[in-house]
């Protein structure tokens, strides 16, 4: 087996795996798995450019995680950098100081490629390439995988391969920037105006993915199982199972109807910043775009006509972990 570090740096938060990864087999064995709510995407949308106490947050947390790969002796390093370094004007401080300290360049990778990850992290217990172990209930292909991050929204259809991706602007920090937050705050129980605004930007986007990889019900080579990543997928799934505290084994393939998050959206847009606090699987980084992230789920749901999503943990991580492991 090889030891790896991935690194997934995104709009909202960034994360480490180190983990031992076998292609052969299809194995990963998790030894160190954590994240942080930077925001590096703070701004972004409205400057173009990354803040420099985004900056900041995000150089301290690549620190800590330097200590940790140098402590478990991973061979192999990767850094992906995804939608707020995509974005910014001055996205060469940000590669300076994250080689400076991880000695590593990051890669700014394209929607396309941030697909494909997701994919691949995604899919590896549910029959895709190199699939491992499988869950007790195996999903049926194709698989349409959804990423819903704090910058971007990435969309993967597929079976044991890739067939068509599409990357669109509506995560749940620009999203919430753009229309929920009011002199600098972001509004508790927005007005009806404000959610009409959020939920237009996503059928736009919607419609432009729709160009690219088939969405509605019945749509010639469309997916028969939706696949959801990434913290406001997560954090939904935690509320509909309601659960007392954050528990990944608990989420990892847990299946949530659309009405039931169709009503847990509606139970987040009419909550105030501290009953949305108070949930007990809410990160503290997350209470103020969860809103805008479960209105992008619900959509999604919505126009493809899927009963249910299934949750996956292994996400985006997950497919750079593996891209690190050599080609047997």
């Amino acid at each position: 087996m090889t030891r790896v570090a991935a690194v997934d740096c995104g709009t909202n938060s960034i994360r480490l795996l180190v983990a031992d990864v076998d292609r052969e087999t299809g194995e990963l064995v998790e030894l160190d798995r954590r994240m942080k709510i930077v925001r590096l995407g703070q701004g972004v949308d409205r400057t173009g450019r990354l803040a420099p106490e985004a900056l900041e947050r995000t150089f301290a947390a690549c620190r800590e995680y330097a200590e940790v790969i140098r402590e478990l002796g991973a061979g192999a390093v990767r850094f992906v950098a995804t939608s707020a370094s995509r974005d910014a004007s001055n996205r060469d401080d940000f590669v300076r100081g994250v080689t400076g300290i991880l000695g590593v360049e990051p890669e700014v990778i394209t929607g396309d490629q941030e697909a494909a990850f997701s994919f691949a992290g995604a899919t590896q217990e549910l029959g895709g390439p190199d699939a491992g172990a499988k869950p007790p209930s195996h999903p049926e292909k194709p698989y349409l995988v959804v990423d819903i991050g704090g910058g971007s929204t990435e969309f993967v259809l597929g079976d044991d391969q890739v067939r068509a991706a599409r990357s669109v602007d509506i995560g749940c920090v620009r999203l919430t920037e753009r229309h929920l937050t009011v002199s600098g705050q972001v509004s508790d129980r927005p007005a009806p105006g404000a959610v009409t605004a959020v939920k237009a930007d996503i059928e736009a986007a919607l419609d432009e993915v729709e160009k690219t990889v088939p969405l509605r019900p019945g749509s010639e080579g469309g997916a028969r199982t939706l696949v959801g990543l990434a913290g406001s997928v997560t954090t939904v799934a935690g509320i509909a199972l309601g659960l007392e505290a954050y528990d990944s084994a608990a989420i990892h393939h847990a299946r949530v109807s659309v009405a039931d998050v169709r009503e847990i959206t509606g139970r987040l847009l009419s909550s105030t910043h501290d009953e949305r606090a108070a949930i007990p699987v809410m990160h503290p980084g997350r209470v103020d775009v969860i809103a805008a992230g479960a209105l992008v789920l619900l959509a999604i749901m919505e126009r493809t006509g899927v009963p249910e999503v299934v949750v996956s943990e292994h996400d985006i991580l997950d497919g750079i972990a593996w891209s690190c492991a050599p080609a047997e």
